[in-house]
């Protein structure tokens, strides 16, 4: 079937000839009709396992266009910014080769006419596929279709760094690994604070302009929404190319082998996120931390902020016998300053109070209407404060335990 595309001339774009399931389409193509099984059940369980849908070719093609590397997208997120005249053509030569797969029903190649109008179990609605739907719905030429392509690879990358706002490092494979069900709230939605949010967001909206911006400590008492404010982050700036790396405290020892793996991501910008921070005196993490914040010996990436929370001032604990007259003068004064200086080298440390009883009903309140539930202000005070006496004071946390035991409580019929 020479009238088919050869792709075996694809330039850029090679990694398609790697895929089972495209190696199966070609050789439906060279005549092999038993190959039309294996291919379209790859298809078929690609699209339940991700959500794809419409002309299932097209939809498999350009899926694997947005996750698997290929040199236009890996140039773009190496350098953070436009390929060049002579890649951009060779990016084009490939799409010319592939759009009669991206514009023609599936059936046509496959015979099977379920696969052009195909409705996963599950559909794929994330930020990401919305933005590339958008870029693709009026593409007709290979043309159109390289540029849309080239303009996600500017705005959400390829692979796992679209596809995920938030990750975690695996040290034993040296990579960042997506997470899945990453628990972060609108910033709407955390009531209260407002000066410790602006101070946030006006401090990450100018990391991810690329103008100088500070690391964060945010400082106070426990389940007054820091971990949330930072969370939040990801889902304000996920379009704009803002990732958050969760790291553990044992993982600091690993930052160095971290910073090199986000400095290849150039046009990303990376929070390192440290919840719940502190350190004993006899941890050794806390060097690793104080290293990377200063420039250590390998500088910090530009696109690259440490953003932490604790319930501690100074993020070392410092003991009595720091404090201990029989210590060497000069040792003391020496263990006490590092001690100290550690928080110190955050730029920036917003504080964190816990909200008085005004404050903390509104939580409750803004919580239990996006539930579909009003009280009155009587009840609202009645049941907040109890519930606030018998647990662990006022928080955002002890609101939102309220919140989750009220509606515990209902009857059906009162839902």
């Amino acid at each position: 079937m020479s009238e088919y595309p050869n792709l075996h001339k694809l330039l850029i774009c090679r990694s398609l000839l790697d895929d089972t399931a495209i190696q199966s389409l070609m050789a439906v193509l060279d005549g092999d009709k038993r190959q039309t099984g294996p291919c379209a059940a790859k298809i078929i369980e690609t699209a339940e396992d991700v959500g794809l849908h419409g002309n299932l070719l097209r939809s498999y093609i350009i899926y694997l266009l947005v996750h698997d590397p290929n040199l236009a997208a890996q140039t773009i997120e190496m350098h953070d910014s436009p390929v060049g005249t002579s890649l951009k053509q060779a990016f084009l030569h490939d799409l010319t080769l592939l759009l009669p797969f991206l514009t023609e029903p599936a059936s046509l190649y496959l015979d099977l006419t379920l696969l052009d109008a195909y409705k996963p179990t599950v559909p794929l609605h994330t930020e990401a596929s919305t933005a590339l739907e958008e870029l693709l719905k009026n593409a007709r030429t290979a043309e159109n279709f390289a540029e849309a392509l080239l303009r996600y690879y500017q705005s959400f990358g390829y692979g796992d760094i679209a596809s995920f706002k938030a990750f975690r490092w695996d040290a034993k494979l040296q990579r960042l690994i997506g997470i899945r069900h990453f628990e972060a709230m609108q910033m709407e939605d955390i009531i209260g604070y407002a000066h410790q949010k602006e101070q946030l967001i006006d401090n990450t909206e100018a990391f991810v302009q690329r103008k100088p911006a500070n690391n964060v400590l945010l400082v106070g008492a426990r389940g007054t929404g820091k971990s949330s404010a930072v969370k939040a982050l990801a889902n304000v700036y996920y379009s704009r190319g803002l990732r958050i790396l969760q790291l553990t405290k044992p993982q600091l020892s690993h930052l160095p082998d971290i910073m090199d793996a986000l400095r290849y991501f150039a046009s990303k910008r990376f929070i390192i996120f440290l919840d719940d921070l502190s350190f004993e005196e006899s941890d050794a993490e806390y060097k690793y931390l104080k290293s990377a914040i200063e420039g250590g010996v390998e500088s910090r990436p530009e696109n690259v902020l440490i953003y932490a929370t604790s319930n501690r001032r100074h993020l070392i604990r410092e003991s009595w016998r720091d404090r201990s007259e029989s210590q060497d003068d000069v040792y003391r004064d020496d263990s006490m300053n590092e001690t100290i200086s550690l928080s110190d080298r955050f730029g920036l440390i917003i504080q964190y109070y816990a909200p008085d009883q005004k404050e903390y009903l509104a939580i409750i309140d803004h919580m239990l209407r996006k539930e579909g539930i009003k009280l009155t202000p009587e009840e609202l005070r009645i049941a907040g404060v109890r519930w606030e006496m018998t647990h662990s004071g006022r928080s955002g946390r002890t609101a939102q335990q309220f919140v989750a035991h009220y509606l515990g409580q209902l009857d059906d019929h009162d839902a």
